[in-house]
């Protein structure tokens, strides 16, 4: 106890130090901690009396909030005896339930407005169990002093992350609250373990969900050979090969959007809608449902005038694979072609590129694939490596099938699936294991049988995987697998791709902003040249989307992109030195360049605003 004691006030003096005299005074507390301080600070945080925004536009009969509920239930039980709160937030640290296991923990919560409807958010409440969670991307314990504002020190919060296994989306925060004298270590254990359990049941009601929708669309599809029949959801578009030849993407999208306004309260509708090409359509739909939400239509469409003269004669083949919206397993076939989750995005091609290591790669991945070859394609994250052979394979195949399988979320019953679909059909089919790196020892085990089965299989089909170069060295259990592959391909990142800068960021902005008049100015252009993108074009498309919230038509300009996009470094930065690099950046921009005034904003001399501008490359 003493020990914890003698730690809380280290900590207590280090933030006392850092509310006076800035980053100087947090050295010694943890880097997430002190780069948190950091942000607090550069976002004006009052110490002394954060306001916590309210909102009552929340869904607290969400998928998350549905899914959380039997955990959050179960944690309370299980924890009855102690003193302390369960809360669930959303996304954007929104509490949408509290539960409280001790009333007189509730009580004190309330006075600092932790309950639903309230935001947690770093940026407004400062160092917390919630924000930082959703600014680090990681578990987080905020104990006492640790807090940036006052008013929270009582308390001592532990909070993670929630993520989608089919997604890799992170949809909200699990926290638990208690005092600080009552806080363990094993908490941080305990929450964890609680989020991963939410997660598993995201993914169950997904797969639930998906499997319902899937089996009423090849119903519909066996029952209506020539009309027709289209699948939507979040995350998984369908439409059999009538309905690629009788409408265009944009008339698809149409037909999405009228069955789902009219059978927004009904399970089954029908009504008749006219396209912009004259054309009548009669539209025919079930909705499928999963406890109060909808989780995805089927409908047929049948033309109900004579057709006009016009391009959409021609089946759409075109190339909408994303590393973000393709769920676990997608099928793309005549039937399902198109697995997207938002039809306004366009998909331009990636294979394009003039840069001898991307032309080589592109060039041996088509070679092995064409020849049914089984290839690992090894890159940094963020290169590009699933949507490349997907394209790649699907143009050289227009009719064949891909099955994206991820190996972090392989399952029992996934490989059955996947080998009862390669048996049953002569199409030419891939298979592609997503970070095969990430497969644990039973998922590696299953995908050796998968692809064994593969391997043996009479029908046409074959099986590629991605790998993240950085795991090569590891001791991971992926290693016995690569004795099923017979070629490796090396994908390069974005820094050795030069030639193709500009064409990959007018791809970029023109999937991001298809409809906007938008373009780079040549200092911004230049700012782009001149990073290093670690994370590659993941990190890319980031920094656009970053650039078009600041500015969303018109030129875009070096100021519009994020700050770290204006270093230069050839060093990996911990996070207390991103936080100020960051903040050198902005008080840069803040006083137009004006060395002596940033200096003076940020408090530090201007012979270590000069050193730290060298050491960080900046050229803000």
């Amino acid at each position: 106890m003493a020990d914890s004691q003698n730690q809380f006030l280290r900590v207590a003096a280090a933030r006392a130090d850092f509310l006076e005299s800035g980053r100087e005074g947090a050295a010694g507390v943890p880097d997430v901690l002190a780069a948190s301080w950091q942000r607090s600070l550069a976002a004006g945080v009052d110490s002394g009396h954060p306001t916590s925004d309210f909102t009552d536009d929340i869904d607290t009969g969400s998928r998350l909030v549905r899914c959380a509920r039997p955990v959050l239930e179960q944690l309370g039980a299980d924890t009855a005896d102690m003193t302390m709160a369960i809360a669930l937030t959303d996304g954007r640290a929104r509490l949408l339930r509290r539960v409280d296991v001790s009333p007189a923990v509730g009580r004190l919560l309330d006075r600092v407005n932790f309950a639903p409807g309230f935001s947690y958010a770093e940026g407004t409440m400062g160092t917390n169990g919630v924000g930082t969670v959703l600014e680090a991307g990681q578990s987080v314990s905020v104990v006492g002093p640790e807090h940036y504002t006052e008013q929270l020190q009582p308390f001592a919060c532990t909070g993670a992350p929630i993520i989608d296994p089919l997604t890799g989306r992170l949809e909200g925060v699990l926290v638990v609250s208690t005092l600080t004298p009552s806080w363990s270590p094993l908490m941080h254990t305990l929450v964890k373990s609680a989020a991963k359990d939410i997660g598993r049941n995201l993914l169950m009601d997904r797969s639930q969900a998906q499997q319902a929708l899937f089996e009423t669309y090849l119903r519909s599809d066996a029952r209506s050979t020539k009309q027709a029949v289209f699948a939507f959801a979040d995350t998984v578009f369908m439409a059999n090969a009538a309905a690629q030849a009788l409408f265009d993407p944009g008339e698809q999208l149409a037909i999405r959007q009228h069955a789902t306004f009219i059978m927004g309260r009904r399970d089954r509708g029908s009504d008749t809608m006219t396209l912009a090409s004259g054309r009548v359509v009669q539209v025919r739909g079930t909705r499928i449902v999963t406890g109060s939400d909808t989780s995805g239509l089927v409908v047929i469409a049948e033309v109900l005038s004579a057709r006009t003269t016009s391009a959409h004669q021609v089946p759409y083949i075109g190339a909408a694979f994303t590393e973000q919206l393709l769920p676990q397993v997608a099928v793309a076939t005549d039937q399902t072609r198109q697995l997207i989750g938002d039809l306004r995005r366009g998909h331009p091609p990636i294979a394009g590129g003039s840069s001898p290591a991307w032309v080589r790669a592109c060039d041996e991945l088509r070679q092995a694939l064409g020849e049914g070859v089984p290839t690992v394609v090894v890159g940094e994250t963020g290169t590009g490596k699933f949507t490349l052979v997907a394209e790649l394979f699907h143009a050289d195949h227009p009719g064949g099938r891909s099955i994206s399988v991820d190996a972090s979320q392989i399952d029992g019953g996934t490989t059955a699936d996947v080998e009862a679909l390669v048996a049953s059909h002569p199409e030419p089919t891939l298979i592609i294991v997503r970070n095969i790196d990430q497969a644990g020892t039973e998922g590696v085990e299953r995908l050796d049988q998968l692809f064994t089965a593969i391997a043996e299989a009479s029908a046409p089909a074959s099986f590629a995987a991605t790998l993240s170069d950085s795991s090569l060295d590891s001791d991971l259990p992926f290693h016995t697998l690569l004795g099923h592959f017979a070629a490796a391909v090396t994908i390069p990142p974005l820094r050795y791709r030069t030639e193709d800068l500009r064409l990959i960021v007018t791809r970029v902005v023109e999937e991001i902003a298809p409809t906007k008049r938008v373009r780079l100015s040549p200092e911004a252009e230049r700012v782009i040249a001149g990073y290093s993108w670690p994370r590659n074009v993941s990190q890319l498309r980031e920094a656009l989307l970053h650039a078009l919230r600041a500015r969303p038509v018109g030129e875009i300009q070096q100021q519009d992109l994020p700050g770290y996009c204006h270093t230069a470094s050839r060093r990996s930065l911990t996070p207390l030195e991103m936080a100020e690099r960051d903040v050198i950046i902005l008080a840069l921009k803040e006083h137009d360049g004006n060395r002596v005034s940033a200096a003076q904003h940020v408090g530090m001399s201007r012979s270590s605003l000069y050193r730290k501008i060298k050491a960080y490359g900046i050229t803000a």
